[in-house]
This record gives structure tokens, C-alpha cells and sequence, in this order.
């Protein structure tokens, strides 16, 4: 069992003690990320305690400069190489009464709820405020100073259409951001409609974060996992058991938590979640009223799927059974990573092979026999290598 980090030291001190331990390989690129992140310790500990916003703070804070300014951190690199960990030990170190740490996604969708809710108090009389911008930053910094965000990904166009006037703010009063992400700014919202729109955000965030790259050359969160069993059959208490043992190496050592992922206005609800996995079972996602837009979202925001539990599948499951070949077929297109737990192997799961649904369950078959090979992993390993 890997020894818990002791959180009195220093990022980097932290980081030689596991790998004095032989707990982590010896690896340069993690260490320079570790004094960098001990930097902004630093900074943040000589820094003055910032002033929580009065109800009526975001009249006057957004025209004065931080007395005590501290530039933040953003990391980015291929999955795997430790940048969650290095979070996990700078967020717990940090020296402010009032931190935050969330999945950029969860984060972005308070701040609509929180923007919604001003307009509803407009709407009511409640506020001559229109302009939702300033009092939601001003509640957002009294209640965390420090903003630390896990995969920092743009992907929805109402968030990118935000982000620029709500860190103008947000870095106005003194909010320090660290993120981590598989991205470089200049690469946020690539390809995004009305990106120009977008484009002053990333400057902005380049003057308040210095930018990092991890570019360790081991993917240390799939070199644990290569060892483990990828489809268990039948179901019964040492597949649960093997689930369970590959899904704890995956976390290594991290709490898996639920989140939502919001979708035109809705939610896809995931049970457990970190970093960019994620642990459904059959019943949560193919007995559910869930479609190809769904399963889309799923694998662009995770590249590893543990699902649990998936039943044969008669003609009494005819509606599962088309979802869970779709879902299937998305994960496969996107090169994800999948453990299952199954009634039968592959071929066996289908138990009337009629109309449509029997010719594509073949590929369903082919495709999750081809998922557990080494050539397909490897290829999971490269795609993840090159995002």
C-alpha cells in the first residue's frame, strides 16, 4: 500500500519522499511542476488574508488592484502523468480559509445557475443590477479566493462566451487560479463556434496563470491498470471483487466522487467519477432514457468506463439492448478505455439474434472482444499521448 503524503512538507518535498519510498519513479517533469506549485505557496503565505466582499463589495472591488496579487499555475499534458496528484497536494497545502476545487464543467455550471438567479431577482424587482457579471464574481471570491480546477476543457459555447468578463472580475479582486488541463490555452475552445469571441480569454488567463507543460514520458495511471482483467464473466461475487480491485489501482489513492454533466439543459448523472474516469453500472445508462448525444458527452468528458453488471439481453430488452450498442460503438470510435462486468462473454449476451439488432450486435461483440486486446490499448495509450 502506497504511504499517505505528509502535507507539512513541500510539494516537492512530498514528491522526493514517494519516490525515496519507491512508491514513484524519479521524474523531472513532475518535480519542476512541484516547485512551481511551491512558488505560488509561497506567494499565497506572504500574501496579506483577503477581504471577504460586503453584500455590496462588487460595487467598489473590481476598481482597485489587489493589494497582494499572486499569479497561478496552469498545467497541462496527456492523462496519466500525475497532474491530479500534484493537485491533490497543492489544494491541501494551501494556505486560505476560503479555497475551491471542482471539474471546470461543475464549476461553470453553478456560475449559470448563479447568473440565472440574478435575473430571476432583476425579473422580481429584487435588483436594478442588470448586469449579472459583477455581484456573481463578488459572491464567488467571498466564498473561495483560491480557485483550483480539475481538466480544465472549454467545449460549450455558453461558457466560452462568459469566461473573459467573469475572471476580468474575478482576477480584479484578487482570485488565484491553478487548473490543470490535456490542453495548452492557445488550444482551449479549438475549433469552437464563434471562437473570436473567445480568443481575449485566453490572453487574460495568460497574465494571471504561468503555464506549464507535464510532459512525463509514463502514463503511471495506465501502466497500473495494463496488469488487470478488462471483461469479467460471469456475474458473480469475484467479478464484483475484480471490478472493485481494478477500479481502487485506478484511483490510486483519489476519492471517487458523483458529478453531473450538463447537456442542453439537462444533466447525465455520473455515480462515481474522477480525473477522466468514471464508474456507471448497466442500469444507469442503458435502462435509462439516454441516447447517442448522451453517450457522446460520456466519452468526450471520460477516456476510462468501468460498467458494471450488464445482463443478458432478451427481446424483453430491446430498448437497452439498442443503447448499450451505441454506447458501445461511441466509446469504441473514441478510443476509450472499458472494464466490464457481464453475464456471458460477448458473443452470449444477445439471446435472439432477430432484425437489425442481431446484425449489430455482432459488431458490438467484435468491438468489445477487439477492446481488450493489447493492439487496441496501446492505441488508447497513443491517442491519449497526442491530445
Amino acid at each position: 500500500m502506497q504511504p499517505m503524503p505528509d502535507y507539512s512538507l513541500s510539494v516537492a518535498e512530498q514528491l522526493k519522499s514517494l519516490t525515496a519510498s519507491g512508491s514513484l519513479q524519479v521524474d523531472a517533469a513532475q518535480m519542476d511542476v512541484a516547485d512551481r506549485l511551491d512558488r505560488v505557496l509561497s506567494a499565497l503565505k506572504r500574501r496579506r488574508p483577503a477581504a471577504k466582499t460586503s453584500a455590496l463589495g462588487w460595487l467598489f472591488a473590481a476598481r482597485k488592484k489587489p493589494a497582494d496579487s499572486v499569479k497561478g499555475l496552469y498545467i497541462h499534458g496527456s492523462v496519466g502523468r500525475g497532474k491530479t496528484m500534484l493537485m491533490d497536494m497543492f489544494f491541501a497545502m494551501a494556505p486560505c480559509s476560503r479555497k475551491r476545487r471542482a471539474h471546470f464543467h461543475e464549476f461553470m455550471a453553478d456560475v449559470h445557475n448563479r447568473i440565472a438567479a440574478h435575473r430571476l431577482k432583476l425579473k422580481n424587482g429584487e435588483t436594478k443590477q442588470a448586469d449579472p457579471m459583477p455581484p456573481v464574481a463578488a459572491d464567488l471570491f467571498a466564498e473561495a479566493e483560491l480557485l483550483c480546477f480539475d481538466e480544465f476543457s472549454v467545449t460549450d459555447i455558453a461558457d466560452a462566451m462568459i469566461l473573459s468578463r467573469l475572471f476580468s472580475e474575478l482576477f480584479a479582486r484578487g482570485c488565484v487560479l491553478v487548473a490543470t488541463s490535456n490542453v495548452e490555452p492557445d488550444n482551449l475552445y479549438h475549433q469552437g463556434l464563434n471562437r473570436g469571441l473567445f480568443v481575449p480569454f485566453i490572453a487574460l488567463l495568460r497574465s494571471h496563470v504561468d503555464v506549464v507543460s507535464l510532459d512525463s514520458p509514463t502514463d503511471y495511471r495506465m501502466e497500473k491498470l495494463s496488469s488487470q482483467p478488462v471483461y469479467l464473466s460471469p456475474l458473480d461475487e469475484r467479478a464484483d471483487m475484480a471490478m472493485d480491485a481494478s477500479w481502487a489501482q485506478a484511483l490510486h489513492g483519489r476519492k471517487a466522487q458523483p458529478l453531473d454533466i450538463p447537456l442542453k439543459g439537462r444533466k447525465i448523472h455520473v455515480p462515481l467519477a474522477v480525473d477522466r474516469m468514471a464508474r456507471f453500472s448497466f442500469a444507469d445508462l442503458c435502462e435509462q432514457p439516454h441516447g447517442a448525444v448522451d453517450f457522446l458527452a460520456i466519452a468526450e468528458r471520460f477516456d476510462t468506463i468501468f460498467l458494471d453488471h450488464v445482463p443478458m439481453l432478451g427481446p424483453e430488452k430491446r430498448n437497452q439492448t439498442k443503447r448499450f450498442i451505441i454506447l458501445i460503438d461511441t466509446l469504441y470510435d473514441h478510443g476509450a478505455r472499458l472494464f466490464v462486468s457481464a453475464a456471458a462473454m460477448p458473443e452470449h449476451l444477445l439471446t435472439g439474434r432477430k432484425g437489425t439488432e442481431g446484425f449489430e450486435f455482432d459488431r458490438t461483440a467484435s468491438r468489445l472482444f477487439e477492446m481488450r486486446s493489447a493492439e487496441y490499448l496501446a492505441l488508447h495509450h497513443a491517442k491519449r499521448a497526442a491530445e
